[in-house]
């Protein structure tokens, strides 16, 4: 049985579907989608568009930002869904520290898959040739507290579900919960 999670982090390396996923766990569940991306300083979007990949510095600001609206939006009484790379374990645990009680999906693919699902999303500012260094930097959370890894090339529906199913300690979806 998993203890009750206040929030969660949908990761993964860009390309692995946490923007569709987040929106299905959150359509799912009741809970308020949380789109990592919106809070990336403008500096941060024009290195990614140059296909200059960041560095911890570059996300540390931007980790902060997202501890902060996660805790706004669970004293607001909404559930958070938080849509963030959560590359590797520092930058987990400083949402962690933001939420303890946080649980994160791991969304898995392979590199090749993600270069394909990233050179078919046209308009996004994050080219292809930075799925490499998104690997380069991935620190895979197994083995870490409250996290699911799961295999993102799943339908999108079957991912919210097991979710649901992972929340759920005596059939009770935790994340429908009101605070």
């Amino acid at each position: 049985m998993n203890p009750p999670l206040s929030a969660i982090v949908v990761m993964g390396v860009a390309g692995c579907g946490k923007s569709c996923v987040g929106a299905a766990i959150a359509s799912h569940s009741g809970g308020r989608l949380i789109e990592g991306d919106a809070f990336h300083p403008a500096a941060n979007i024009q290195k990614m568009s140059a296909g200059i990949p960041l560095d911890d510095d570059d996300r540390a600001g931007w980790l902060i930002l997202l501890g902060e609206e996660l805790q706004r939006t669970l004293k607001s009484g909404a559930r958070p869904i938080l849509t963030c790379s959560a590359l590797k374990k520092r930058y987990r645990d400083a949402l962690r520290h933001a939420v303890p009680d946080l649980g994160f999906v791991f969304l898995e693919l392979s590199p090749e898959e993600a270069e394909r699902r990233v050179l078919a999303r046209p308009g996004h500012f994050m080219p292809a040739s930075l799925i490499e260094s998104q690997f380069a930097a991935l620190e895979p959370p197994h083995g870490e507290p409250l996290t699911l890894p799961l295999d993102a090339t799943l339908p999108v529906d079957k991912l919210a579900i097991e979710v649901d199913q992972w929340l759920k300690p005596c059939g009770e979806p935790l994340l429908a919960r009101t605070a």
